[in-house]
């Protein structure tokens, strides 16, 4: 039941917004339909990603009252979870939105992955097609006429890294080194944390793009910089 929801909401809707886009798109670049595939996602997913960049900032703007919140109910949880919910409602924070926007971009991340592990993008089948998508004259597979997208690419993965880098550094913010004397693992586990996500999800990313395709690097590509793009968005408007 699983595998045909997949197969028929998201697998091949992706294939015909794919394979339509290839048949507009001059030259039949597959990589250039994968970056306009994605900017329509990114697109229709954007009001999500905007909440989600925001819940950040203003998480990160509250974060010292969080802080003695913590310190005043530090024996009673139960009054901890009632005023944080309350302070978050008070900013309007919704803290789980963000996961929600990851939770979205994963079955398509995994769809786009099928479609080209399967090259079922250079053989197109017509039965999978809907009515108004009709079959590519012309089919590339190589992004820009360099970079295999059907296959592993070394240069697009680290190119994936190297944007999701970019990306970690502007929207993951690292808590202030505590200045307290006394040792306590807790008060820099976040600071830890955040540290590493920085670093460690650059690579996550840039390794699941080189052992997949270079279309699913194209995409994290993109993603990262439409993701730089929203957080200079909300940087301007200050919300």
């Amino acid at each position: 039941m699983i595998a045909s929801f997949f197969h028929t909401f998201l697998y091949v809707p992706i294939y015909n917004l794919l394979v339509f886009l290839v048949g507009i798109i001059p030259g039949g670049d597959i990589g250039l339909a994968v970056v306009a595939a994605t900017l329509i996602v990114k697109l229709v997913l954007m009001p999500l990603s905007l909440s989600a960049v925001r819940t950040q900032r203003r998480m990160k703007s509250i974060e010292k009252e969080l802080k003695e919140l913590r310190e005043k109910h530090k024996k009673d949880k139960e009054a901890q979870a009632r005023e944080m919910l309350a302070l978050y409602r008070a900013h309007g924070i919704r803290p789980f939105s963000s996961m929600l926007g990851i939770l979205i971009q994963l079955p398509i991340v995994l769809a786009l992955y099928f479609v080209f592990s399967r090259q079922a993008i250079l053989n197109i089948d017509p039965s999978l097609l809907y009515g108004f998508v009709d079959v590519p004259a012309q089919v590339a597979p190589l992004f820009l006429n360099l970079f295999t997208v059907t296959g592993n690419s070394l240069p697009l993965a680290l190119l994936a890294a190297v944007a999701q880098l970019a990306h970690a550094r502007l929207s993951i913010s690292v808590p202030e080194k505590s200045t307290d004397t006394t040792p306590s693992i807790g008060k820099d586990f976040g600071r830890a944390m955040a540290i590493q996500a920085r670093f460690v999800l650059p690579l996550v990313v840039g390794g699941i793009a080189y052992f997949t395709s270079g279309a699913v690097a194209l995409y994290f590509i993109t993603s990262s910089i439409v993701g730089l793009l929203q957080e200079g968005i909300v940087r301007a408007t200050k919300d």
